[in-house]
């Protein structure tokens, strides 16, 4: 079953970094990313950290952030399938304008929190 995602760009409030939003359960699993998730190669592999869960009011949101915090501003959002996933690593299936294929975020270091976000192989869709 398809569900949600959002990438938000956010800026105004420390260095430029992504957000990837993906609707699970009744909030949205959110990973930061210091680069554009829509550049990346197959077999690429970008860092990523694993933030806390959003809202899911930040799927269609898009202005400033409370606490004079920067603004976020949508870079793409679809859908998503989660192919499979456990505590360290989730295999996606992403519809979006600008990101199409599968991907994966795996843990890299539990300890920093710190993930890896790979597309896997070209875009055949």
């Amino acid at each position: 079953m398809s569900k949600a995602f959002v990438i938000h760009i956010h800026s105004g409030y420390g260095p430029l970094h992504y957000d990837l939003m993906l609707q699970h359960e009744q909030s949205l699993a959110t990973w930061r990313f210091d680069a554009s998730p829509a550049d990346i190669r197959p077999d690429q592999v970008l860092p990523a950290h694993r933030i806390r869960d959003h809202r899911l009011a930040y799927l269609s949101y898009e202005g400033p952030v409370s606490g004079g915090r920067g603004r976020v501003d949508v870079l793409d959002r679809g859908g998503y399938v989660l192919v499979s996933a456990d505590e360290s690593r989730w295999e996606i299936a992403l519809t979006g304008k600008l990101l199409r294929g599968r991907f994966e975020l795996m843990l890299a270091d539990p300890e920093a929190n710190a993930w890896t976000f790979r597309r896997l192989g070209e875009d055949r869709t």
